[in-house]
């Protein structure tokens, strides 16, 4: 099969990229590489794909809010189904630069769902966030709840996707795949998450910030588990029946909550981080930050019934693989796969859209 996947130098990109080489699928990746974490992280990611993949990887430096660069770059292209995981992420700095997610992930949303229409593609998988349940109080969380409350501009850009997909599923019966992501971490993981600041700020011995004085609870999904529920939806289209997908809907459009089922306290977490560091934090204690909510809870029913999805990591035996891998890629040890010595060949496009 031939897969074409958004953000492929971004976290979640890179390892689904990685699975679906591994099973012999040929994937077109596209990202911008732009600035709002390392650069070279991604070129890092990028590098280890072409490694691996060979002739089955090719890569294009596009940003896909640019539907005339992307229509360009992909002339000639074909792809069975699309994995389109590219994003601007992070809920606070959505609070300082709201522009550049209505750029990516709304009108970027838009120009993939074009695409997708005008080659007639099998299948879409587009990555939403756990965020947009906003101040839900029940847990855990449902995607049967009603998500009316964002909390922050990110959010509400994430359910502007799931609307507007619904109405791509209705008007032109293109099956799609909506996932609400619930705190991914794992080796080649974000810079802007917990569990690498963590990390990071362990090992230098400096103070981590605890926020909402440590009343946080999370659910932690390992990256493994993510890419083995984004293959499972990507390989079982949503039929177009009239019966009910999850998520409520009667076109062919489903939603799924993809998590790891666990709330984790933000503590338990930091203490599993010490032990994998082998030091101990230095807890700065801090209120709540605006658009931040105190726990997300995922409720997987749908996901597990439909596509027999079931993580098997906990963030004990996650976390450690985390920080061996950090450790490597830092330079604390030697490993020739995930350092890789090469920098990929890229054509050149536009820069707004970020990696998720």
């Amino acid at each position: 099969m031939r897969i074409l996947v958004t953000g492929v130098a971004g976290f979640i990109g890179m390892s689904l990229a990685r699975r679906l080489l591994a099973r012999g699928d040929t994937v077109i990746g596209i990202d911008n590489i732009n600035d709002y974490y390392s650069p070279q992280l991604k070129h890092d990611r990028l590098a280890v794909l072409m490694d691996e993949g060979g002739d089955r990887f090719r890569f294009h430096q596009v940003d896909f809010a640019d539907h005339k660069r992307l229509d360009s770059v992909l002339h000639g292209a074909t792809f069975d189904r699309i994995a389109h995981l590219g994003a601007q992420p992070g809920v606070r700095y959505s609070i300082e630069n709201p522009r550049a997610y209505i750029q990516s992930n709304l009108v970027g949303h838009a120009n993939m769902l074009e695409l997708a229409r005008d080659r007639g593609v099998e299948h879409m998988v587009y990555a939403s966030s756990s965020s947009v349940y906003g101040a839900n109080a029940k847990t855990p969380f449902s995607v049967d709840d009603r998500v009316d409350h964002p909390l922050s501009l990110y959010a509400a850009t994430k359910k502007a996707d799931e609307l507007m997909s619904e109405t791509y599923a209705h008007l032109y019966r293109l099956p799609l795949t909506g996932l609400r992501f619930f705190t991914v971490y794992g080796p080649w993981g974000r810079p802007d998450m917990a569990v690498w600041l963590f990390t990071k700020a362990i090992l230098e011995g400096r103070p981590i910030a605890v926020f909402n004085h440590g009343e946080m609870r999370r659910d932690f999904t390992y990256v493994d588990d993510i890419v083995s529920g984004v293959v499972a939806c990507l390989d079982h289209p949503p039929a177009d029946t009239g019966v009910p997908h999850a998520g409520g809907s009667i076109a062919p459009h489903a939603i799924y909550n993809i998590g790891n089922h666990r709330c984790e306290q933000l503590g338990h977490l930091i203490d599993v981080v010490e032990q994998a560091c082998g030091r101990k934090a230095i807890r700065d204690l801090q209120p709540m930050q605006p658009g931040d909510v105190p726990a997300t809870y995922a409720d997987i029913d749908a996901i597990r019934r439909d596509l027999g999805f079931e993580p098997s990591v906990s963030i004990e035996i996650g976390v450690p693989r985390f920080v061996q891998w950090y450790r490597e890629y830092h330079g604390l040890a030697i490993s020739r796969s995930h350092v890789p010595p090469r920098r990929p060949r890229a054509t050149t496009g536009a820069s707004a859209t970020a990696s998720l």
